[in-house]
């Protein structure tokens, strides 16, 4: 069964243009042309992975984007945009957003970064048991997404169940942000680094009501998980 993907985008040449090259290349791509219908669609069906425009009509990628992140953590998002500011691009993460490519890209460029969300995403039903971790007072379950403490449960979005489980395999030790970059986003550049800094922060959050456990930062080099005796 080909990979099915959601591809919202305003510009009917552009995205007329992508849609035909990726389903030349094996996809089954379902292009719509603003938010709001692209929202419909994801509620309606189901998909492998999202390709969003940032400026669309009724409805903005970050906007569906949070939508969607609210039925479903885990599977991909990959935000196309003309828009490089910063601060965009943190936003985007925020909301739920895997990665980013900006216009103007090559279609090969495209496909490899698709191909890399497919693969993890295939691999966590493969390669991950359903098995329960303990986690100072939390219990951690990968393949769920789930962080839950007493009777209360998060629901992770996938990056963040990603970044949580390479530091519990490496519990006490540091893990360099290189490391993490490079394993979870297949690169690591500048904004992805800010971005590692966004899911950072919300973990820590996540894991407040343990006074023991901390997620200690080392400028520049990296992080370690510690749990306190």
């Amino acid at each position: 069964m080909k990979p099915k993907i959601l591809f919202a985008e305003d510009d009917p040449n552009l995205g007329k243009v992508v849609a035909d090259y990726l389903n030349i290349s094996g996809y089954q791509t379902n292009l719509y042309l603003n938010g709001k219908l692209a929202l419909e669609a994801f509620f309606a069906e189901s998909f492998d992975i999202c390709l969003l425009d940032v400026m669309m009509p009724e409805l903005d990628g970050f906007s569906v984007a949070k939508s969607i992140r609210e039925k479903n953590t885990h599977i991909p998002i990959l935000f196309i945009t003309a828009k490089s500011m910063e601060e965009d691009r943190i936003e985007g993460f925020k909301t739920g957003a895997d990665d980013y490519i900006l216009k103007p890209f090559s279609i090969e460029e495209l496909i490899l970064r698709i191909e890399v969300f497919l693969r993890r995403s295939k691999n966590i039903s493969t390669q991950i048991k359903d098995k329960n971790t303990s986690l100072g007072k939390y219990i951690f379950n990968y393949t769920n997404l789930s962080l839950s403490i007493t009777s209360k449960t998060k629901v992770l979005t996938q990056k963040e169940a990603d970044i949580l489980q390479m530091f519990i395999d490496n519990l006490g030790n540091i893990v360099k942000r290189e490391e993490l970059l490079i394993k979870i986003w297949g690169n690591d550049d500048y904004f992805l680094g800010r971005s590692l800094d966004v899911f950072i922060s919300k973990l820590r959050k996540y894991l407040k009501e343990d006074e023991n456990i901390e997620i200690k930062n080392y400028h520049s080099i990296g992080f370690q998980l510690i749990i306190h005796d």
